[in-house]
């Protein structure tokens, strides 16, 4: 059975202030950088099938510094959310000006909607389940959680439903063939006390 184990990039700049970073190419910080490391070791025991990235480089730069570079194919299918006119922006500037709004049900001005996003991610998942194994899928968060939502058979909006920390490592399963969550946001790695098994 296949299963997908996400890892959301390490930190930027622009996720430490809360900022919605969809297309703006802004790299990682070097805590985002050591993140990255540390996720590789959480995943050394991993063999994987196929691993797709992001192109954009907080997350290509996660995967290459995690150890998978060699191996890693783009795909703009796991780029993040086009926030349109959000872009930059801080969820209480926008409430500033249109309270109580939601990313999830009232989407954004000249951007994605979600079921866009919904539909990128089901080819991912169409994709991944043909692999013949494990997959690796290094992205952003708002993307990931709408491919663990439709991974269970929700709605893309459903995606509000999780909660993704900069460099958490998540894995998507099979129990006796129905789709379910093993593991999510999983952050221990980036305590500084974790040892990487077999260390």
């Amino acid at each position: 059975m296949t299963r997908l184990v996400l890892v959301r990039h390490g930190e930027t700049e622009w996720s430490r202030e809360g900022r919605h970073t969809g297309r703006t190419d802004v790299p990682l910080t070097p805590r985002g950088e050591d993140q990255a490391v540390r996720a590789g070791l959480r995943l050394a025991s991993e063999r994987f099938a196929l691993v797709l990235s992001s192109p954009l480089r907080r997350a290509w730069e996660t995967c290459v510094l995690a150890g998978l570079g060699g191996e890693v194919e783009a795909t703009d299918d796991v780029l993040e959310w086009d926030y349109g006119a959000y872009e930059g922006r801080r969820t209480v500037e926008i409430r500033a000006e249109r309270p109580g709004w939601s990313l999830w049900e009232d989407g954004v001005p000249g951007g994605e909607t979600v079921e866009e996003v919904g539909r990128r991610v089901e080819r991912v998942i169409h994709r991944a389940r043909a692999a013949g194994g494990d997959v690796g899928l290094f992205a952003h968060a708002h993307v990931l959680r709408v491919l663990a939502a439709r991974w269970l058979g929700l709605a893309p909006a459903d995606g509000r439903l999780f909660v993704l920390t900069p460099a958490s490592v998540s894995v998507l399963g099979c129990e006796h063939s129905a789709e379910v969550i093993e593991r999510w946001n999983d952050t221990a790695h980036l305590d500084p006390s974790w040892c990487a098994p077999g260390t």
